[in-house]
């Protein structure tokens, strides 16, 4: 068993290196505090993110500085409609030898890097949105029927345009739910913005510079996992994943009538991770029950889907998330 005092040691030079990280990253990504913690909370969890923003707003920008801070070997791929599953994956070609004889040889495709940006990635067809499934949950692929096994470290943050839809496939919801996260990138402030504009439109640009190797993030993310989580938290989760989903006894008035399907254990399992990945980018050695609800819509939006009549009358996944919230946190409180 792990000595205590190591391990609030080695949690507390970890969450350091965290803000480290943020830090540097923020040079290059300016004003946007909040989707920086998102993405490095992603990461230091062993997850993958789902970026929703329009365009301009700073994405690949943040992946580049994300990769070169984290110490990760990155690779971009633009998702368009005429995309192949093989333009991501790679394929076999078949290779003639000096002597004649002729072998199938396998070509790596973009997908073997660390960190895989996918741009747009609801502009892909289906077939080649499902080619990244496996690749998201089992860290492999398989080409030929052989198994290929990708990169450790692998994440995948993909970006999502949420205005223009024509043109594009929505992502099942097989493949959401392979996102610990759904980062939402707003536009920054005045003030924020005109910082951008003052470090981007110079001579010399703001570098950032890494923190991390990819060795030493695999140890972070083993790290996160052994720190503790009270009973009360993990109750919290429970209760509000389930309280999100139409029929269970936890479920709301509200929730039965206005969701059309809610979140599954996954969610549950990403809020217990990502919890404590902002407790550690807050400086603290346990997650508590304000990370559960910090962290409620970054986990549970994708995971659930509202009602027809619910979309009708206007209302919204986010204000639906934050009423079972609040109602959870009231009964935990009351008890």
């Amino acid at each position: 068993m792990a000595d205590p005092e190591n391990l609030v040691a080695e949690i507390e030079a970890l969450g350091a290196r965290l803000i480290e990280a943020e830090q540097s990253i923020s040079r290059r990504f300016i004003g946007q505090k909040k989707v920086i913690e998102l993405v490095l909370s992603t990461l230091v969890c062993g997850g993958h993110g789902l970026l929703i923003g329009l365009p301009g707003l700073g994405k690949t920008r943040l992946i580049e500085a994300l990769g070169t801070v984290m110490g990760l070997d990155e690779a971009r791929v633009q998702f368009t409609p005429d995309l192949m599953p093989a333009d991501i994956l790679g394929s076999e070609v078949l290779e003639t030898g000096s002597d004649g004889s002729r072998s199938f040889k396998f070509i790596e495709g973009p997908v073997f890097c660390q960190l895989l940006m996918a741009d747009e990635i609801n502009r892909a067809s289906p077939r080649t949105q499902s080619a990244l499934l496996q690749a998201m949950q089992e860290h492999s692929v398989t080409i030929a029927g052989q198994p290929h096994a990708l990169p450790a470290p692998f994440h995948v943050l993909a970006t999502q345009n949420p205005i223009e839809q024509e043109g594009t496939y929505p992502l099942p919801e097989a493949q959401l739910d392979r996102f610990l996260l759904q980062i939402d990138v707003d536009y920054p402030t005045r003030d924020f913005e005109r910082d951008i504009l003052i470090a981007t439109t110079g001579t010399e640009d703001a570098q950032s510079h890494a923190v991390f190797t990819a060795e030493e993030l695999i140890a972070a993310q083993r790290l996160v996992r052994r720190m503790p989580v009270g009973e009360a938290v993990v109750e919290l989760i429970l209760d509000l994943v389930r309280a999100c989903r139409p029929g269970e006894p936890e479920a709301s008035d509200e929730v039965n009538a206005s969701v059309g399907w809610g979140p599954g254990p996954r969610a549950a399992q990403a809020l217990m991770l990502t919890v404590r990945a902002r407790a550690l980018l807050d400086g603290r050695l346990a997650p508590s029950a304000e990370d559960v609800l910090a962290m409620a819509r970054p986990v549970l939006t994708h995971r659930m889907a509202l009602t027809f009549a619910a979309r009708a009358r206007g209302e919204s996944l986010g204000a639906v998330i934050d009423s079972v919230a609040e109602q959870v946190t009231r009964v935990e409180a009351a008890a």
